[in-house]
């Protein structure tokens, strides 16, 4: 009996040390994070990347009970802030927003400082920007359509403002030549909002803009829409057609997501891609950004937003590709 009575003992010590192991190997899951974290946006503030990057960092401070500190670090297309990035400790307590011109700006380059792919792990997907291709009312065309016809008729006669290389706007338009087989030049300005001075004052007749932007003076037909970048049409332009309708297959809307440096433990990723979902998928909130023309959709997981930035990388490499922009 005393042996049988030893056996038990020992086995509900070996049951309660493993146990105990079990706590000890969980615990960072169960207080991850302990400290506040950062989130570094690569632009400068104001601007649609920013702003809906605090919008998140508010909301993943509420969920986790630690404060997500904005950190502007604009410059050299976002280089600069995807560099600081990339060599951050993969400790969880790093972000960093991304856009399209992050995944753009290293294929422009001939050292660059971060590889987006090899350098990051995918957080998750947080909103697309649909753009609208907007004409002033000076210029005779009302449709995609007629605008092709009009850009072939005159061939390198028809000007498009832009903001910088690798913009949102300047990949739009880029892709549409390409895709309509015509020559529509581009207009390089120092950021959106004096390319945007310039198309309502007519100076430009067309541009790829924010739909958030753009939207009030569509209404106030201070502009006209001819097409919105997205795979369908827009509940908030109904009448305007996708692009893609008469150019089948183009797409050039603009996502913002979240990523974490590589090596970025896996809990952790999850931890604060479950906060973002919740920011995603709130009624009251996508509704309050729909009204923006911005749509609000998270990743399945980190890891289905890192295989998206992948194809993003590869599809938008070879749109420079094909257009013959060459690294400086």
């Amino acid at each position: 009996m005393r042996r049988f009575a030893t056996v038990a003992m020992a086995t509900r010590s070996t049951a309660l040390v493993l146990a105990l192991c079990c706590m000890v190997t969980n615990a960072p899951a169960q207080t991850y994070p302990t400290r506040p974290m950062r989130l570094i946006v690569a632009v400068q503030p104001g601007g649609n990347l920013d702003l809906i990057g605090r919008a998140v960092a508010d909301k993943v401070s509420e969920g986790v009970g630690q404060r997500m500190i904005v950190e502007n670090r604009p410059g050299a297309n976002s280089t600069i802030g995807f560099g600081v990035a990339a060599r951050a400790a993969p400790d969880g307590y790093t972000f960093i927003m991304v856009a399209q011109s992050a995944l753009v700006a290293p294929k422009m380059m001939r050292n660059p400082p971060y590889d987006p792919v090899r350098d990051f792990a995918g957080v998750s997907l947080i909103a697309t920007l649909h753009q609208l291709l907007v004409v002033h009312p000076s210029l005779p065309v009302r449709s995609v359509k007629a605008l092709i016809a009009f850009a072939k008729a005159h061939p390198g006669e028809l000007n498009c403002g832009s903001s910088g290389n690798g913009s949102g706007s300047h990949l739009a338009l880029e892709l549409f030549n390409r895709m309509a087989s015509v020559r529509i030049v581009r207009i390089p300005y120092n950021g959106d909002g004096a390319a945007y001075l310039d198309l309502l004052g007519g100076q430009v007749p067309l541009k790829f803009d924010n739909m958030s932007t753009s939207l009030q003076h569509v209404r106030g037909r201070k502009l006209r829409a001819l097409g919105v970048t997205a795979p369908v049409r827009t509940p908030l332009l109904p009448d305007v057609p996708a692009i893609g309708e008469t150019l089948p297959g183009f797409q050039a809307s603009i996502f913002n997501g979240m990523l974490a440096p590589a090596g970025t433990p896996n809990d952790m990723l999850a931890r604060i891609h479950a906060e973002i979902v919740k920011f995603a998928q709130s009624p009251e909130t996508r509704k309050r950004y729909a009204g923006q023309g911005v749509e609000l959709q998270s990743s399945a997981s980190p890891a289905q937003f890192s295989e998206f930035i992948k194809s993003e990388y590869v599809r938008w490499g070879k749109v420079i590709d094909d257009i013959g922009i060459k690294p400086e």
